[in-house]
């Protein structure tokens, strides 16, 4: 098994798209990158901790690799907002790939600038690629929040 750690926006909808990746056995939400332990989702809302919505993915990678884990990543979010997705704003809302070793950052860094290059979005990609820090786990109501509510997209 292997760990990867995304943030592309509010955490529910790239929570769901992960799970249903084959290869992914779990996906957790969560907060990363920031300087607060233990937050919590009041405190990272109010943009003052450094953290940043993310999922904190496991997978089998006999089954699926880091860069089709990638390539899903800058498919369900537009990377090339700062601080931003859809009508969610904020740093907590940062285009972020926490790396977990030196592989990893290497398939980031690569496919960041492959897509750039072949210009897959209209404005460049502001995507942060960064080491993995502490993963502080969300709240119980957010994990799996779409199957709980039966919701198909984030529109909070």
């Amino acid at each position: 098994m292997a760990k990867a750690t995304f943030g592309a926006g509010c955490f529910w909808g790239v929570e769901s798209a992960f799970r249903q990746v084959q290869g992914v056995t779990d996906a957790a939400v969560g907060y990363m990158g920031g300087t607060l332990a233990n937050p919590t989702y009041k405190d990272v809302c109010t943009d003052r901790t450094g953290h940043a919505e993310v999922v904190q993915v496991d997978y089998d990678p006999a089954q699926v690799s880091y860069e089709e884990l990638l390539r899903v990543f800058f498919d369900i979010h537009d990377p090339t907002t700062l601080n931003r997705q859809g009508p969610d704003f904020g740093t907590q809302y940062r285009s972020a790939i926490f790396f977990h070793d030196p592989d990893q950052e290497r398939a980031a860094r690569q496919m960041k600038e492959e897509l750039d290059r072949a210009g897959r979005f209209q404005r460049k990609i502001v995507t942060q690629i960064v080491p993995a820090a502490d993963f502080w786990r969300a709240e119980e109501y957010h994990q799996r929040y779409f199957e709980k509510h039966g919701i198909a997209a984030c529109g909070h």
